[in-house]
């Protein structure tokens, strides 16, 4: 028998391809890009690539060229929008490896048209985010320029996107309006994009409106939720990734010994200190210092001390526990170990940022 890392992120693709069909299923557009930046959210970008495609998404979303890139390196030929470049960069790789490109000004517009190659483009507006996509100022210029290099063939306006702020249900559909004007002076200047998308995750649940032709699902692909009063379960989703480690080191200490950096924690009486090898160096949040949840044989514990670059101390009082047990810090909640979200609150953060930050000393296993 193999045994398992020392450090493990151990991934359930069938959770990805599960959570990717049930939002599929609520939503209804027609298309669904399930977006894998940042390794995937942590999970790893090809392995959840392919579940997400096995689970309905008929389109994939990264940040930026590379990551598209490295896709298509593994084989992954399905669509792939990336938006978000370095004002230097070269497009010519990308148009050739047919990865659609986010364009979000003016200028940008005028580089790519000029790339080698036809590009196929996804034209981005700001609605009201404050990030990129062109301001209403400059939609009829960003237009017009689009449909006259399209004229000519330098490039395919393929889709038109914005993004929501999630700054509740108001400011939500006054972004649904502003696209509206938006995909209608597109349309005025002779464009006919054939993919108009504005709702992530949180928008494709809860903002009917601003649905369109295609949503973007991020953290609810990955079996988390978006929301503060909602819980995965609520939402049919399972998550998909467990953390966890091999207890590297087990001591017995008398009442009133101290743990960790600065004695932050001292034990109340004799106690078990558990030592789990992992760290802010892993991407284990120090804010979560004398407060982050973990469960080992069945039982759940906060960490006690600080967190170090590459270990925290547990005290488990009188309970048994050995070197090799396994610590699992975050999961599942279903079966009984601590989430994502518990985390995130010992951390003063949110879900997305626990799954997204962890380190390459972990070692990602698929199931």
């Amino acid at each position: 028998m193999t045994a398992r890392p020392m450090r493990e992120a151990r991934v359930d693709l069938g959770a990805i391809s599960h959570n990717v069909g049930t939002l599929a299923r609520a939503v209804g557009t027609p298309h669904v890009m399930v977006v894998v930046k940042a390794g995937g959210y942590g999970h790893g970008a090809v392995a959840a690539a392919g579940a997400a495609l096995a689970g309905g998404a008929d389109w994939l979303g990264v940040v930026d060229m590379r990551e598209a890139l490295d896709l298509r390196a593994a084989g992954i030929t399905a669509p792939v929008l990336a938006w978000l470049h370095d004002p230097l960069a070269s497009f010519d790789e990308a148009i050739a490896a047919g990865i659609d490109l986010g364009v979000s000004y003016p200028e940008q517009l005028e580089r790519v048209a000029h790339a080698a190659g036809t590009a196929f483009v996804q034209l981005k507006v700001d609605t009201g985010l404050g990030r990129n996509g062109a301001s209403g100022s400059e939609w009829p210029q960003f237009f017009a320029a689009a449909a006259a290099h399209e004229r000519v063939g330098r490039i395919r306006v393929r889709g038109l996107w914005s993004h929501l702020a999630n700054a509740g249900a108001a400011e939500d559909l006054l972004q649904v309006e502003a696209f509206e004007r938006a995909i209608a002076l597109a349309r005025e200047s002779g464009l006919d994009p054939q993919l108009l998308h504005l709702a992530a995750t949180a928008g494709a649940l809860r903002v009917p409106s601003a649905r369109f032709d295609l949503v973007r699902l991020g953290i609810g692909a990955y079996g988390l939720s978006p929301f503060d009063d909602a819980t995965s379960a609520d939402l049919g989703l399972r998550p998909a990734l467990e953390l966890s480690a091999t207890i590297a080191s087990v001591k017995r200490v008398p009442a009133g010994s101290g743990v960790s950096y600065g004695y932050d924690h001292r034990t109340a009486t004799e106690a078990t200190l558990a030592l789990v090898p992992l760290g802010y160096g892993d991407g284990i949040p120090r804010h979560a210092s004398n407060r982050g949840p973990v469960s080992i044989n069945g039982r759940t514990y906060r960490i006690a001390g600080r967190v170090a670059m590459d270990q925290f101390v547990v005290d488990v009082g009188d309970n048994r526990v050995s070197v090799g047990d396994r610590a699992v810090l975050f999961g599942d909640p279903s079966t009984g170990v601590p989430s994502a979200d518990d985390w995130a609150a010992a951390a003063d953060t949110i879900n997305y940022e626990i799954v997204t930050r962890l380190g390459a000393r972990i070692e990602r296993t698929n199931r």
